[in-house]
């Protein structure tokens, strides 16, 4: 085992042991992949790919290597991180959005944390510091809660920022994954999607069933924004949205009725998406999915959708 970093490696990927020693003198080793974030103070500050920062004393390390990144997914397209994050944020528009440099202001009444935080795409042109300053004032003067939305664990991500923010107080609040697949698979499942109804708009119904709406004319500006975008609905059972731009399809919004769940109603309704999709010459899907959501997960495994990067929201101490 050889230590083969230095703090001249801060902002690479890297893989490092650890020796972590019990009371009873006992040791054991811990294995860490992430990106080095800082090292200062006799103290190493890894992001690992899930966006957990780990603090590791110098003292304690016993190997360190750089490492490349992660290798290249085997299924579904291609894409990074910079072709992929505005995609995601011209599928989801808030209300009302001001520049900060790099960084755009988004605020859409508290209707979803996605549509009401800061998203850092580029140098907010002053220190970090003064920059989330000025992201809590701005929210605080609307009466929301700043949150600032970051990613990790794919090539080109966000993990200083993320560590830089933690630094700050700033507190890591909710995580998803976004996940990409080849579209045309989607399109070609098994499904009978003879009962579902493609719409350009989003009537009482389907707000009903997404339940998550207070205000209705903010929610529908909100899930209407976007390049091209469908609703689809089973009446009375399931509900889903779909946002063509460019080669990409981004879905979401998937909702099946309690009592009508696991009878194939979430893959009719990708399916009927997918075809759409295909029709205007997209050729990739996206989705974004709460890491704890196990049954959601559990389905887009099955349909071939693989993780490309996570996204967090991190919340102003004391907001």
């Amino acid at each position: 085992m050889e230590i083969r970093i230095t703090p001249a490696d801060v902002g690479k990927r890297v893989s490092v042991r650890r020796v972590e020693r019990a009371a009873d003198g006992a040791s054991s080793f811990t294995d860490t992949v992430g990106v080095l974030v800082s090292w200062t103070g006799g103290v190493l500050l890894i992001t690992k790919k899930d966006g957990e920062i780990v603090h590791i004393a110098e003292s304690a390390l016993v190997a360190g290597k750089v490492v490349p990144p992660a290798p290249a997914r085997r299924r579904g397209p291609a894409a990074s991180f910079e072709e992929l994050a505005p995609v995601l944020a011209r599928s989801w528009q808030p209300v009302e959005s001001e520049p900060l440099g790099g960084w755009t202001l988004r605020a859409a009444g508290g209707f979803t944390r996605r549509a009401n935080s800061a998203l850092p795409l580029g140098d907010p042109g002053i220190p970090v510091a003064e920059a989330l300053a000025r992201v809590k004032a701005w929210y605080e003067e609307r009466g929301l809660t700043p949150y600032v939305q970051a990613a990790t664990g794919g090539a080109g991500t966000q993990e200083v920022l993320c560590a830089r923010l933690a630094e700050l107080g700033w507190v890591r609040e909710v995580s998803a994954d976004v996940r990409i697949a080849a579209l045309a698979p989607l399109a070609d499942v098994a499904a009978d999607v003879s009962a579902v109804r493609l719409s350009r708009e989003c009537d009482g119904e389907w707000l009903a069933r997404y339940g998550k709406v207070r205000d209705a004319a903010t929610a529908v500006r909100v899930l209407s924004s976007g390049p091209s975008v469908w609703f689809a609905s089973v009446p009375g059972r399931a509900i889903g949205r779909l946002v063509v731009d460019g080669r990409w399809a981004g879905f979401s919004a998937v909702e099946v009725a309690p009592e009508h769940r696991r009878q194939g109603l979430a893959t009719a309704v990708m399916a009927a998406l997918a075809r759409q999709a295909l029709t205007e010459r997209a050729s990739a899907a996206w989705l974004q999915v709460e890491s704890d959501n196990a049954a959601a997960l559990a389905l887009y495994d099955r349909m071939g959708f693989t993780v490309h990067h996570a996204y967090h929201h991190f919340r102003a101490a004391g907001s």
